[in-house]
């Protein structure tokens, strides 16, 4: 691409931008910059000084600096680090301590000299604070400044912990963290009230004075703030803004981050395009919710005012794109989610044959089937197809720990009102309530504890899946391993996980699977399991027959939902199945009211997919479609 064309592609940028196929790639690029420093300063007798950053972000960074160091001959005895910040007050021993994050991320695994390492400290008495901060700042300027500041972003755009309200020059200080940021952290701490309110950063003016500053996000939860920080107006509700005014920044991305830019976003409004169906689908769509009209209304002047005159001359007239993205629209809506029999189905999501399926919605907690699509679930069961659910985890950490104590309670007076012995069932509370007691934040629970929240669960997904009408024998526990081994271990295999899977898998010979796509999930369970069943059904495509008349489709509701360009199959919902679903997340009563890890959305879950699912209505309806009650969304993934 010339450079011309790139400005024009780049031109609402208002800082340098590179963007990566994925993480592990960019990850390696960054760490490539930073060794390239340290060896270049190194040759000229030089120390090297970097600003670092904690948090998931650059983890793969730190990884391929260790093998750097381990298999290429990185030294780091000439380097001098500076971390942003720490949460206070902060035990440096503590499990959600940076001090711990680094140490096990990357310090212990270089030949740092101790002596170079520099994390502000969170064990000081809050007066001393602000000296500490004062000799922070001085201690960087003492070896010259920072050579290169790597960072990562908060949903909040805070860079560092420098939340929205922080000034520009702002310096090392104790700061307020945002009720976001410490909703992000929650699941670190088990539970948000036990993440700290404070925290000691860098500021961004200390930020500003490196040499070099690298901005680094991955995934789609980051898309909405990098577009703001990259496209938005300078402000002080979005910190990273800030980082518009420095000659000496770049922004490193994932495409998944990068994907709400508008290069990648609406690239008709800054090139020409290639306008294959799916962009001209999610262009149209576009338009129409630009412009307010229905898609069978958007006229000539419309394409040409709104950066799709291109579209309109190569594949015009509009009206016949109109008309054909309209019924594309139209097709994908379906009440025969398995398939209609003895019709023509050449314009239907799904086959109409078999009449019969057999399908397997696969829920990685023990909601999110009846959350997700619950209508679509209960329709497949009425409709007579042989339906499976299979439950991938026990759920048990979204579990409150008074109801542990209830439920054991209730076992010991049923026990005692059946006249059986109940001393080892009281020990067990005994000791299930003291250690309660003395619980510490994000402390794993004793596998007696982690037990009972798990049945708790199941008999709620039971109770869930005999409403939606599934007999007791086509209900699938599969509590994979990986869900509980995570807890108290980072490098974990799936194996026996897709073991256990293509095991199931091979039971029912499934012409339908249903798996959660829904990876905004903020535990990182969704996006797990998808991976577990997908490498399972690529394993089985190779050596079972049956698997080439499997139709994946994916589902999403519990935390965000398809675009509807993206959508590949539409179920309307009456009100009548609206409330039955209702019903059946119901079941759910450890879930209703206040989960343990709502995430960053206040409504409760039955309420969140009546809303979104109403959203997805509404939006098929001011398209100019059919206006229907609800619809739950799908889309087929190839494997």
């Amino acid at each position: 691409m010339s450079r011309l064309n790139l400005l024009e592609e780049t031109r609402y940028e208002k800082l340098p931008v590179t963007v990566f196929p994925d993480s592990t790639a960019a990850s390696n690029s960054v760490a490539a910059r930073i060794a390239a420093l340290i060896r270049d300063k190194q040759s000229r007798g030089e120390t090297t000084v970097l600003g670092l950053a904690t948090g998931a972000t650059p983890v793969k960074v730190y990884k391929e600096l260790i093998r750097l160091h381990k298999e290429e001959g990185l030294s780091f005895k000439s380097v001098v680090t500076f971390n942003l910040d720490e949460y206070f007050p902060m035990q440096p021993d503590a499990e959600q301590s940076y001090v711990t994050f680094m140490k096990q991320q990357l310090f212990d695994h270089i030949d740092i000299d101790p002596a170079n390492i520099h994390i502000p400290d969170g064990t000081l008495a809050e007066e001393d604070v602000a000296q500490f901060c004062i000799n922070y700042e001085q201690k960087i300027n003492s070896y010259g400044g920072l050579d290169l500041q790597i960072l990562g972003i908060g949903r909040t755009g805070h860079i560092g912990f420098n939340e929205p309200g922080s000034a520009p020059n702002s310096g090392t200080r104790l700061v307020t963290l945002d009720d976001l940021t410490r909703r992000d952290a929650s699941r670190d701490f088990g539970g948000k009230e036990n993440v700290p309110t404070k925290a000691i950063t860098m500021g961004v003016g200390t930020i500003f004075k490196a040499r070099e500053i690298i901005l680094m996000a991955w995934n789609l939860k980051k898309a909405s703030i990098i577009k703001k920080a990259v496209e938005g107006t300078v402000s002080a509700e979005v910190p990273a803004t800030y980082l518009q005014l420095s000659d000496k920044v770049e922004f490193i991305l994932d495409q998944d981050a990068a994907a709400e830019l508008t290069r990648f976003d609406t690239p008709w409004l800054v090139r020409d395009c290639v306008w294959d169906i799916q962009l001209i689908k999610k262009a149209v769509v576009w338009l129409s919710k630009t412009t307010g009209k229905p898609i069978l209304k958007l006229t000539e002047e419309d394409y040409n005012n709104n950066g799709m005159a291109q579209l309109a001359t190569e594949k015009g007239p509009v009206y016949n794109i109109n008309i054909d993205i309209f019924n594309k629209l139209q097709h994908t809506i379906t009440g025969w989610p398995g398939g209609k029999p003895n019709a023509d189905d050449s314009q239907r999501p799904e086959r109409k044959d078999p009449a019969k399926k057999r399908s397997i919605i696969f829920s990685p907690h023990p909601d999110d089937d009846v959350i997700s699509m619950g209508g679509t679930f209960i329709r497949l069961a009425d409709q007579g197809h042989e339906v499976h659910v299979a439950y991938q985890t026990s759920g048990n950490t979204a579990v409150w720990d008074d109801d542990v104590l209830r439920f054991m309670e209730f076992a010991i007076d049923f026990n005692k009102a059946q006249g059986l012995d109940t001393a080892s069932l009281e020990n067990t509370y005994k000791v299930s309530r003291e250690f309660i007691g003395k619980k510490l934040p994000n402390q794993p629970d004793q596998l007696a504890i982690r037990e009972v929240k798990g049945l708790i669960r199941k008999g709620e997904a039971i109770a869930g899946a005999r409403f939606a009408g599934l007999p007791d024998e086509n209900i699938h526990f599969q509590n994979l391993p990986f869900y509980d081994r995570q807890k108290t271990n980072s490098n974990v295999s799936f194996e026996d996980d897709i073991q256990q899977t293509i095991e199931l898998l091979r039971k029912v010979k499934p012409q339908q699977v249903f798996a959660a796509g829904d990876f905004a999930d903020p535990h990182g369970t969704h996006k797990v399991c998808f991976d577990v069943i997908l490498a399972a059904l690529q394993r089985l495509k190779g050596t079972e027959a049956w698997v080439d008349d499997c139709w994946l489709w994916l589902y999403r509701g519990a935390w965000h939902e398809f675009e509807i360009h993206e959508i590949q199959m539409a179920v309307p919902l009456s009100p009548q199945e609206v409330m039955r679903k209702r019903l059946a997340i119901f079941k759910h009563q450890s879930q209703k009211d206040l989960p343990v890890f709502p995430g960053d959305d206040a409504r409760e879950f039955w309420v969140r997919a009546e809303q979104r699912t109403a959203e997805t209505a509404r939006a098929y309806d001011e398209l100019g479609l059919a206006e229907y009650e609800a619809i739950e969304a799908f889309v087929r993934w190839d494997f």
